[in-house]
């Protein structure tokens, strides 16, 4: 899953959701995302991120050219992506329980 939080407007943006996810498709979707922040004229400053090996670094270079920092998440610290840990497990206990 791909989330994105907007923490100055209190947001969460999915931005796709695969089981398989390639390089390639990692790339096109930052594109996109980079493609809808200059057309909301919104002025992201840092993105943080984990550290899995399927973000290629590509991901890192389309957000440089777009004036992004990246910073990625620190090793056994869970206390850096906690806001987004809580998310993504509330949206997958809500995913997998049956109503």
């Amino acid at each position: 899953m791909f989330v994105l939080i907007d923490h100055a407007h209190r947001r969460i943006r999915i931005l796709g959701a695969t089981a398989h996810p390639t390089a390639t498709g990692v790339a096109m979707t930052v594109k996109n995302l980079v493609m809808d922040f200059e057309d909301a004229d919104c002025k992201a400053r840092f993105l943080t991120r984990d550290r899995d090996g399927k973000v290629p670094d590509l991901f890192d270079a389309i957000l440089a050219d777009a004036g992004i920092d990246v910073v990625l998440s620190g090793i056994r610290m869970p206390r850096m992506n906690s806001i987004m840990q809580r998310w993504v497990q509330t949206a997958d206990a809500s995913c997998w329980t049956a109503p």
